[in-house]
C-alpha cells in the first residue's frame, strides 16, 4: 500500500459501541450503508445468547432485518451470514430457509446463496459432521455494486487458449483470473489461527474482504449489527472503507477497538486473502 493510500486509510472512520443494535441503529440516517454484512447468534445456547423459542428468534431477527433495510444505500448490499439452528431433540433447522422470507417481505433481490466451506468444526456422532455456513446476499434492486476484478482468484488452466474461431490462439480466460464462485473455501477461525481471539464463533477477516472489495467502493461504509470482535470493522478499514458496528458484550467490543488500534499501528496479523489453505501433504503445508 503507497504511502497516499495509507494516509487516506488511516483517516477512515471507524464508529463502534457497546450497544443494543435496534437502539444504535435508530439513531443512523436512512440509505447511508452500502453493506451491511453480519453474521447474528444462531440461537443454540453459545455464552454471548440467550437461548428462546425459535418463533421469538425470528420475530427479534426480523426487527433488526427491518432496520437493516432502512439503513441500506439503493445500490448497496446485505449480506447475512448464517448456519444451523439444532433444535434439543437434535432437528437441523437451516436458517437462511427460515429467514429468506423476512428479507422477501421487503422486497430485496437475492443475487446469491454462498456457501462458506471449512474444515473444522464441531465432531457429530448422529448425524454428519457440518462443515459450511450460508450468506445470503440481496440487494433492493437491480441497480448495485458489484466489482468482480478485485476477488477473482486464479485460473485452473491460466495459458488455456481458443483453438477455433475468430480468436483462435488467443487466451479464453480473463488474464487477472476467474470468477471465485458461489462456494468459498476459506479456514475457520480455530485456537490456532493468527486471528483467535475469546470470541467462539469469530468471522475471518478474509471472508468479509471478499464481500467488501466486491460490493463497495473506496470511501463507502460497512456496518454490522452484531460485531462481534470487529473482523467486519477490520475487512472495511483495511480496504479504506468507513465502518460502523455494535455489540452487546463490552468484552467483545473492548477487543474490537484492541484490533483497530494494532491495524493502524501496523501491528494486526490477518490471515491474508488468497492464500491457499493448508495441505499437510504438501512441504510447508503449500504455503510460501
Amino acid at each position: 500500500m503507497g504511502q497516499v493510500a495509507m494516509e487516506l486509510w488511516r483517516e477512515c472512520d471507524a464508529v463502534i459501541r457497546c450497544a443494543d443494535n435496534l437502539t444504535f441503529m435508530r439513531n443512523l440516517p436512512d440509505e447511508s450503508m452500502k453493506l451491511i454484512v453480519t453474521s447474528p447468534p444462531y440461537n443454540i445456547g453459545k455464552a454471548y445468547e440467550r437461548r428462546s423459542s425459535l418463533d421469538i428468534y425470528l420475530e427479534a431477527q426480523k426487527k433488526v432485518i427491518a432496520e437493516s433495510v432502512r439503513l441500506l444505500h439503493p445500490q448497496g448490499s446485505l449480506c447475512w451470514e448464517v448456519g444451523n439452528h439444532i433444535s434439543k431433540d437434535g432437528e437441523v433447522i437451516p436458517l437462511d430457509m427460515v429467514l429468506y422470507p423476512l428479507f422477501k417481505q421487503h422486497g430485496l433481490r437475492l443475487r446469491n446463496r454462498i456457501v462458506w466451506h471449512y474444515e473444522h468444526g464441531l465432531h457429530c456422532t448422529k448425524r454428519f459432521s457440518g462443515r459450511y455456513e450460508t450468506i445470503l446476499w440481496f440487494t433492493k434492486n437491480d441497480d448495485y455494486t458489484f466489482n468482480l476484478d478485485p476477488v477473482r482468484v486464479p485460473s485452473k488452466y491460466p495459458g488455456k487458449k481458443y483453438f477455433k474461431g475468430p480468436k483462435s490462439g488467443e487466451l479464453s480466460g480473463n488474464p487477472l483470473g476467474k470468477n471465485p464462485g458461489d462456494v468459498w473455501i476459506i479456514p475457520n477461525v480455530k485456537s490456532n489461527h493468527i486471528e483467535k481471539t475469546i470470541h467462539p464463533c469469530q468471522f475471518p477477516v478474509e471472508l468479509v474482504e471478499r464481500l467488501v472489495l466486491s460490493m463497495t467502493d473506496k470511501g463507502d461504509t460497512v456496518f454490522d449489527p452484531y460485531m462481534g470482535v470487529g473482523s467486519s470493522i477490520i475487512a472495511a478499514l483495511k480496504n479504506e472503507r468507513n465502518a460502523y458496528g455494535c455489540d452487546i458484550e463490552q468484552r467483545y467490543v473492548d477487543i474490537a477497538h484492541e484490533r483497530i488500534q494494532a491495524l493502524r499501528a501496523g501491528i494486526l496479523r490477518t490471515r491474508p486473502m488468497g492464500k491457499p489453505v493448508y495441505d499437510p501433504t504438501l512441504p510447508n503445508g503449500g504455503h510460501r
